[in-house]
C-alpha cells in the first residue's frame, strides 16, 4: 500500500491509499501523521487503519501529480518538530567516489577515512537479529523548514558551491507517546548536497548536509523489498544532460535498515513523543562522482519501483542575505 498527501485547489488536504492499480481518499483524514496517530492509540497498522475508515472515490495519481495537487507525504506545519537526518557510505558502491573526492587530502594513507568507515560497515553493518552493528556515518540536514515536495524548486543557498542531486530512500517515522518510534513507511528522496564544499575538507561535510531535501509523494508502507533499482537524470533545456541507475535495498546496502535506525535512535533527543523523523539512507549514484556540473534550472528526476510516481524538483540557487549577528 502507499500513502499520498493530496491538496485540492482549495487548499484541502486529505489522504490517497493507493493500491492494486487502484487509488481513493482515505475517509475523514487531513494527514499520513494524523492518520497514524490514530493507528497508535488503537493499537493497529495503517493498513488496517485504512481499511478501518474506508475508501471514498477514486483518483488518477498522475493527473494529480501533473496538477501539482500531490505533496510531500508529511507536513512541515511545526518545523522544529520535524528532524531531518541522514547515513553515508551505507552503499556496496557507495566508498568509490567518495574516496576518490578525499583521495588527495589522504595521499601518505592507504586507505582514507571514507573507505575505512564503509569497509567497517561491510564486515559489521549487517548485525545477526537480535545484535547491534557497526554505527554509520551520520549527519544532520535540518529540521521540517528543509523540506519540499514533488515539483516544488530545491534551493541552494547564494553562498554554496554546488547543488547535487543524491537519489535515495529516506524512512518517515513517529515517536509514539511512550517514545517509541514507529515507522510509517519509505518514500524516494533527493537528499541534495553541496560536493564541491564536502570536497574541499571531509570536515565540511557538516556544512555541506544542510540543504534542502525533496522527498516524493508516495509514502510505501510495509517492510522494503531487498532490491530496488530504478534511474536518476538531470535535464537541462528538456533534454537528458546526465542519467545513471539508481541502486538501493539492502541487497545493495552494506548496513541493514534496522541497523540504521537503532543507531539513530539509541539517543533519547530522537525518541521525544510527538516528533517526526526523516531518515535518509544513502546513495551509490552521483552525477557529480562522474564530474557532472549541475547548474541552475536543471531538474533532477529519480525513478523506481515499487514507486509508480517519479520525483522531480528544478535547482534553484537563493538571493543572496545579508546575515548580521547584534550586541544587545
Amino acid at each position: 500500500m502507499r500513502l499520498l498527501r493530496h491538496r485540492s485547489d482549495e487548499g484541502v488536504t486529505r489522504v490517497i491509499a493507493a493500491l492494486d492499480g487502484s487509488a481513493g481518499f482515505v475517509a475523514g483524514v487531513q494527514d499520513i501523521a494524523t492518520l497514524a496517530e490514530q493507528a497508535i492509540a488503537q493499537g493497529l497498522g495503517l493498513g488496517a487503519t485504512v481499511e478501518q475508515r474506508g475508501i471514498e472515490g477514486a483518483v488518477d495519481l498522475e493527473k494529480e501529480l501533473a496538477a501539482g495537487r500531490l505533496l510531500a507525504p508529511i507536513a512541515a506545519q511545526e518545523g522544529s518538530r520535524v528532524t531531518l537526518s541522514g547515513t553515508g557510505l551505507t552503499h556496496l558502491g557507495s566508498a568509490e567516489g567518495r574516496d576518490r573526492m578525499h583521495r588527495a587530502a589522504a595521499a601518505g594513507e592507504k586507505l582514507t577515512d571514507s573507505m575505512r568507515m564503509f569497509l567497517e560497515g561491510v564486515d559489521g553493518g549487517k548485525p545477526a537479529v537480535g545484535e547491534i552493528g557497526q554505527q554509520p556515518e551520520w549527519f544532520y540536514k535540518g529540521d521540517g523548514s528543509h523540506l519540499v515536495g514533488p515539483g516544488a524548486d530545491l534551493q541552494m543557498p547564494d553562498f554554496a558551491r554546488d547543488g547535487g542531486e543524491e537519489p535515495e530512500l529516506a524512512g518517515i517515522y513517529l515517536i509514539g507517546p511512550d517514545g517509541t518510534p514507529w515507522r510509517l513507511g519509505f518514500c524516494l528522496a533527493n537528499e541534495f548536497s553541496d560536493h564541491v564544499t564536502e570536497r574541499h575538507n571531509y570536515l565540511w561535510l557538516a556544512h555541506s548536509k544542510l540543504r534542502q531535501a525533496a522527498l516524493g509523494a508516495e509514502l510505501l508502507v510495509g517492510e522494503l523489498p531487498d532490491e530496488i533499482r530504478g534511474t536518476s537524470r538531470i535535464l537541462r533545456d528538456d533534454a537528458t544532460a546526465w542519467e545513471g541507475p539508481f541502486l538501493t535495498g539492502e541487497a545493495n546496502m552494506s548496513h541493514t535498515i534496522a541497523n540504521l535506525e537503532h543507531h539513530h535512535f539509541k539517543y533519547s533527543l530522537f525518541r521525544r513523543p510527538g516528533d517526526l523523523h526523516i531518515h535518509f539512507f544513502g546513495t551509490a549514484t552521483l552525477s557529480f562522482a562522474d564530474g557532472f556540473e549541475t547548474r541552475p534550472g536543471d531538474v533532477f528526476e529519480i525513478k523506481a519501483a515499487p514507486f509508480t510516481l517519479p520525483l522531480r524538483n528544478r535547482l534553484v540557487r537563493a538571493d543572496p542575505l545579508a546575515v548580521a549577528v547584534r550586541s544587545l
